[in-house]
C-alpha cells in the first residue's frame, strides 16, 4: 500500500472510531488529503462536531457517527458508502495515534504544494520568455516564497534558507529557451556597443554581472570588459583581445579572435543601457525557471524531511532574489513592499505539538473502550468493528 493512501486512511478511520480525535488534529485541514473522497469525509466529520453530533456526547460511538458522515460528505463527492468508511476504520491500527498520522498527511501536502507551486513558477517564467517579460515570474516567485512560509508555520518550523548539506541530485537541463537566437544577438549587441563606447561601461556596471549572459563566453567577454574598466585602462578591440589571451580564453577555445572581430565589426550607435536591461530581463526568467526546477527536485526527493524540504526551497530562490534585486536597480522600479508577516492565529502551541508528535514510546493512559472503537491492549485485534 501507498504510505500517505495508508496514513490518510489511518486519519479517516481514527476520527469515526473516536469522534475526541478531531480536537488534536484542528491543524489538519480537508485539503491536506490528496484523494477528494477523503477530503470530503474529514470535512464531513468537522461539520457534524461543529454542529454539535450526538456522538460527542455518548461514551459509545454510535453507528450514525459513521452513517451521518458518509451521508454529509457524498453530497461532495460520488461514489462513497458505509462499506468504504468502515473500510477506512479497519485501516487505523490505533485510533490515539491520529496526530501522527496527521502528520504524514500534512508532509504529504506540503511536497505537493511545493511541486505545484514550483511548476507554476516555471511555466510563468518560460511564458514571460516568449512574451519578453519577467512579472509574471516574479509574481509566482513571491506567491512560491509565501506558501513555504506558510507551509514553515504550519509544520511547526522556522523558514529560514539553508544550503543542503550534501549535493542535490542534478537537475535535467533546461530545454532550449525559446527567443534564444534574440537573445544571443542582444548579448552580441551590448557586447560591441562596450567596446567601441569608452563610458558605455559606467551605464551597466553596477548591476550587470558575467552570469546574466546566456552564452556563457559572452560572460567571459563581458568579464573582460569589467576587468579593463576596473584597472582604468582603455577598452577597444585590441585592447580586449588582449585581455581574453590574458585570460587563456583563446588557449581554452571559449573564445576565437574570428569570434571577437565578428562582435566588434560593424557596430552602430545603440544605448548599452538598454541592452543591459534585455540582458538582465532574460537572465531573470532564466533564473526563476532554474530556481523552479530546482525545487521541484527536491519536492519529489521522498527522502526529504518537510522542514528541510521548506528551507532548502528557500535557499533555492536565493539566485533569484539577487537577480531580482538587480533588476530593479537597473530598470530604477523600487522593491515592492514586503507583506506583513501574518499574525500568531495559527495552530496553538498544543496543536503545533501535536503535529510534530512522533511515534516515540512513552506511558499511554488507560481509556475507556468504546465498544467496536478501540480494541484494550491486551486484546487481539479482531476481525471486524463494530458500531453500536
Amino acid at each position: 500500500m501507498n504510505p500517505l493512501l495508508g496514513a490518510e486512511q489511518a486519519v479517516i478511520g481514527s476520527v469515526l472510531l473516536d469522534p475526541g480525535q478531531l480536537s488534536n488534529l484542528d491543524w489538519l485541514a480537508p485539503d491536506h488529503f490528496y484523494r477528494p473522497a477523503h477530503q470530503a469525509l474529514f470535512a464531513a466529520l468537522r461539520k457534524l462536531r461543529d454542529d454539535g453530533h450526538p456522538a460527542l456526547a455518548e461514551e459509545t460511538v454510535p453507528l450514525s457517527w459513521v452513517t451521518d458522515a458518509v451521508a454529509e460528505a457524498s453530497t461532495h463527492v460520488r461514489g462513497l458508502t458505509a462499506t468504504y468508511a468502515h473500510t477506512l476504520i479497519v485501516a487505523c491500527p490505533r485510533p490515539a495515534h491520529a496526530p501522527v498520522y496527521g502528520r504524514m498527511v500534512l508532509e504529504g501536502a506540503i511536497q505537493r504544494s511545493i511541486t505545484e507551486h514550483a511548476i507554476r513558477l516555471h511555466q510563468a517564467a518560460r511564458a514571460d520568455a516568449v512574451q519578453g517579460d519577467v512579472e509574471g515570474a516574479l509574481h509566482y516567485a513571491d506567491v512560491l516564497a509565501g506558501v513555504l512560509s506558510d507551509l514553515a508555520q504550519r509544520w511547526g518550523t522556522e523558514p529560514r534558507p539553508v544550503t543542503p548539506a550534501t549535493p542535490s541530485a542534478a537537475v535535467p537541463a533546461l530545454p532550449p529557451l525559446v527567443r534564444a537566437d534574440r537573445v544571443a544577438e542582444d548579448e552580441r549587441f551590448l557586447l560591441a556597443v562596450l567596446a567601441e563606447q569608452p563610458k558605455a561601461m559606467d551605464e551597466v556596471v553596477g548591476w550587470l554581472r558575467p552570469g546574466d549572459f546566456a552564452d556563457p563566453a559572452h560572460g567571459q567577454l563581458y568579464r573582460c570588459l569589467g576587468a579593463l574598466h576596473h584597472r582604468g585602462e582603455p577598452i577597444d578591440r585590441v585592447t580586449l583581445l588582449w585581455e581574453t589571451q590574458r585570460r587563456g580564453l583563446l588557449a581554452d577555445g571559449t573564445l576565437s579572435s574570428d569570434q571577437l572581430a565578428a562582435i566588434c565589426d560593424g557596430v552602430g550607435p545603440g544605448s548599452a543601457e538598454w541592452l543591459g536591461e534585455l540582458v538582465m530581463r532574460s537572465s531573470v526568467t532564466r533564473t526563476a525557471a532554474t530556481s523552479a526546477r530546482a525545487i521541484r527536485a527536491l519536492a519529489e526527493n521522498e527522502a526529504l524531511a518537510p522542514g528541510r524540504l521548506i528551507n532548502h526551497a528557500l535557499h533555492a530562490l536565493g539566485p533569484l532574489d539577487e537577480v531580482r534585486a538587480r533588476w530593479q536597480t537597473a530598470t530604477g522600479r523600487p522593491a515592492p513592499t514586503p507583506t506583513p508577516a501574518p499574525s500568531p492565529t495559527g495552530p496553538p502551541p498544543a496543536q503545533v505539538h501535536a503535529a510534530l508528535a512522533r511515534s516515540t514510546p512513552r506511558p499511554v493512559s488507560p481509556s475507556p473502550v468504546r465498544p467496536g472503537s478501540a480494541p484494550s491492549p491486551a486484546a487481539v485485534r479482531p476481525p471486524s468493528r463494530r458500531h453500536s
